[in-house]
C-alpha cells in the first residue's frame, strides 16, 4: 500500500483526504512511477472545487517527477530506474507516492534537471511554451501584459518572453512580488490595484499591447481587453477569480477588432510529437540557464490542503512542490 490524496466530493481544501491506496502492477503500455516531487497548480483547485468537472471519487495532480519502478507489456523507450516527468490531465493522480500512467505521457529527464525542478516546471513550463509560441507567437519588440507575473507560470513565462525579445508588463498583488517579477525579466510591474489600463497605455505610447496573458479570469477580463492594441490578442488561460462570464462579440469590435482565445495545454501536447517538441524547448531553455525554475515553497504531500490554501490566497511566490 502507498499513500495518496483522494476526494469524494467537490468543495474546499477540507475535501482532500490522505489515504492508503493500492496501486497494482502496470498493464499493457503502462509504467509505475515512484514520485520524488509533485507540482502544485491552480488547476488542481479548479478540479477540487468542481469548476472543471471530473468523475468522483478522484485523485488530484497533473504534474510530477519520479523514478520508473515497473514496466508493463509493450512499453518501449522507458526503463526501470529511469527518471521521468509528466504533465497530464487524466487520470488525475499526481498527488501520490506511486502511480500508474501511460508510458506515452512521460518524458525522460536529462542530466542537469533535478526531480524537484522537473516537478515544478512540466505543466507550468509547457504552459509558458504554448502561450508564447502558439496562442500568440511573441516577436522581438512586442509589448505584452502578463498577470500573476511572480507566480509559477508567471516567472517562467516572463523569462521566456524576455528571451524572445518581448517587453513584459507584469501584474502582481504585492510589493514583494513586484521585486521578484522585476528580477525575472519584467520591464515594468504594476500592482493589481493600480490604474492598469492607464499605465499600460502610458507605457506603450497610447497604443496598447500585442497580447495579454490573463490567468485571473472574471475580475480582469474587460480590463485586459482595454489594454490591447488594435488587432491585439487576449489569451484567457485561468480562472483565479472565477470563470469569465458570457460576453457580446461586439465588445471586440468596439476595442479595435480584437481576438480572444481560451486555450488549454492539453490541446497543444495531445500528440506525442508536440509533447516532445515542447519538452525539448523547455529543457534546452532551463539547462542553458536562460530560464531559472524558482521553487520557493515545499510541503509534505500529507499537507496538500495547506499548500492549496496558500496558493489560493496568493501567499506563494514562484513554484511550489509537494514532497511524498
Amino acid at each position: 500500500m502507498t499513500k495518496a490524496i483522494r476526494i469524494d466530493e467537490f468543495g474546499g481544501p477540507e475535501v482532500l483526504r490522505y489515504r492508503d491506496v493500492e496501486v497494482g502492477a502496470p498493464g499493457p503500455g503502462q509504467i509505475r512511477i515512484a514520485h520524488k516531487a509533485i507540482g502544485l497548480n491552480m488547476i488542481d483547485i479548479y478540479f477540487r472545487n468542481g469548476l472543471y468537472p471530473i468523475g468522483l471519487p478522484s485523485g488530484l495532480g497533473s504534474e510530477a517527477a519520479g523514478v520508473v519502478v515497473a514496466i508493463g507489456e509493450g512499453v518501449d523507450g522507458v526503463e526501470v530506474g529511469q527518471r521521468v516527468a509528466y504533465a497530464s490531465p487524466a487520470p488525475l493522480d499526481g498527488y501520490s507516492e506511486e502511480r500508474l500512467i501511460d508510458s506515452g505521457l512521460v518524458i525522460g529527464l536529462p542530466y542537469g534537471i533535478s526531480n524537484e525542478t522537473a516537478a515544478a516546471m512540466m505543466l507550468k513550463g509547457l504552459t509558458s511554451w504554448y502561450l508564447l509560441t502558439r496562442s500568440y507567437r511573441v516577436e522581438a519588440g512586442d509589448w505584452i501584459v502578463l498577470y500573476a507575473a511572480a507566480g509559477g507560470v508567471g516567472l517562467i513565462a516572463t523569462q521566456w518572453a524576455s528571451r524572445l525579445g518581448a517587453r513584459v508588463i507584469g501584474i502582481v498583488s504585492t510589493e514583494e512580488k513586484r521585486t521578484v517579477a522585476l528580477e525575472h525579466g519584467c520591464e515594468h510591474v504594476l500592482l493589481a490595484g493600480d490604474d492598469v489600463v492607464g499605465r499600460v497605455r502610458e507605457l506603450t505610447g497610447g497604443k496598447g499591447v500585442a497580447a495579454v496573458y490573463d490567468s485571473v479570469g472574471r475580475e480582469t477580463f474587460y480590463q485586459s481587453l482595454d489594454c490591447l492594441r488594435r488587432h491585439g490578442v487576449m489569451v484567457s488561460f485561468g480562472n483565479a477569480s472565477g470563470a469569465v462570464e458570457p460576453f457580446a462579440p461586439l465588445e471586440l469590435t468596439k476595442r479595435g477588432s480584437l481576438y480572444v482565445t481560451r486555450p488549454t495545454l492539453w490541446d497543444f501536447v495531445g500528440e506525442r510529437s508536440d509533447l516532445e517538441r515542447g519538452a525539448a524547448a523547455l529543457f534546452d531553455a532551463v539547462r542553458s540557464g536562460a530560464i531559472h525554475i524558482d521553487v520557493r515553497q515545499r510541503y509534505p504531500l500529507a499537507d496538500a490542503a495547506t499548500a492549496q490554501i496558500d496558493l489560493q490566497r496568493r501567499a506563494t511566490v514562484g513554484s511550489t512542490v509537494l514532497v511524498p
